[in-house]
């Protein structure tokens, strides 16, 4: 990594997420004090008082690597997107949301007009303010308020600016932050395009849970907490979807081992287009059914197929309505 005044320069910016990638970092602790005195943070308005006037300022390419976080919403992560795109000679896609669309990607499902209407027009807990729908420009008597207009659709980083990394996890977790972060002062990153901070093989790959000398055939899906659970059994076999068979490894599995399955927020594996189909595929696999009627009884024991199988992927996937340009 090239340096800049000595010291390599960062910047981190939070876009449509819940702030977990956020906490990640803070979570750092004393090593992130360690990091500081490395590096110059030039830029992360979560934490500290930065302004957009403060990188429109900077000169293009000012920025050694920026670690973004968030999928695109709206207007104002787009214009930030292609603003710290320009300003960076290293944009990450930090964390599932920038990586795949995550949580707010499965907002896919529904159009812009449903959203809003929802939210604004029909929701039980509205008070007076309800049919009140926010407006791009809005005059005030200090003058005039522009807000972010709402897009239709939810798109990843890497479907709005060019990305040189991806850095998987909903969030990272701090170990693999700690890692990258190693990496870029060491200058060790890979070669463009690569995702960092993560394994190549799945979590079923790495998984110690008993699965190899079992014969998985499913005649019912159940929920977590509808089953008492056996730490020591793969949860395929206990029929509880786990999407191990479908996620990158990396995450040092906290969820398999606290007894609940994984939810697939590291994403596909290397050679997989489409996560949700290849999970669908090798839970398909393991159905105990011949007869078409039985098989569509079985399916029809998952609940939210679309929400379970897409959960972290669906603006990434072949699911998507979204024509981009």
């Amino acid at each position: 990594m090239a340096k800049s005044n000595g010291k390599p320069k960062l910047a981190f910016y939070w876009a449509a997420s819940c702030g977990g990638c956020e906490i990640t970092v803070t979570e750092l602790g004393m090593r992130l004090v360690e990091v500081g005195e490395l590096v110059d943070i030039v830029f992360w308005p979560c934490v500290m008082d930065f302004k957009y006037s403060d990188v429109e300022a900077m000169g293009d390419g000012e920025i050694d690597i920026c670690f973004f976080n968030g999928a695109i919403r709206s207007s104002e992560n787009e214009h930030i997107a292609k603003l710290l795109r320009q300003k960076s000679k290293a944009l990450v896609a930090f964390g599932s949301c920038a990586h795949e669309g995550c949580i707010p990607g499965l907002a896919n499902f529904y159009d812009a007009e449903s959203i809003l209407e929802r939210v604004f027009d029909t929701v039980p807990s509205l008070d007076d303010s309800r049919g009140t729908r926010p407006t791009p420009l809005n005059q005030m008597p200090e003058g005039e308020i522009n807000l972010p207009i709402f897009y239709n659709q939810v798109k990843t980083l890497a479907q709005t600016v060019d990305v040189d990394y991806f850095m998987p996890g909903c969030p990272p977790v701090v170990d693999q932050v700690w890692n990258v972060f190693q990496a870029i002062l060491a200058g060790r990153l890979p070669a463009k395009g690569s995702v960092i901070g993560a394994d190549a093989k799945t979590n079923c790959d790495v998984c110690p849970r008993q699965k190899g000398r079992i014969d998985i055939r499913i005649k019912e899906f159940k929920r977590p907490h509808e089953v008492e659970l056996d730490p020591d059994i793969c949860f395929l076999a206990q029929g509880v979807i786990c999407c191990g068979p479908a996620t990158r490894a990396g995450c040092g599995l906290p969820c398999i081992k606290g007894n609940m399955p994984c939810r697939g927020c590291y994403g596909p594996p290397d050679g997989v287009v489409d996560q949700g189909a290849k999970l669908l595929s090798a839970i398909g696999a393991l159905v105990d059914a011949d007869d078409p009627e039985e098989l569509e009884r079985i399916l029809d024991t998952i609940v939210d197929p679309a929400g379970t199988f897409y959960r972290f992927s669906l603006a990434d996937s072949i699911m998507s309505e979204i024509k981009y340009k």
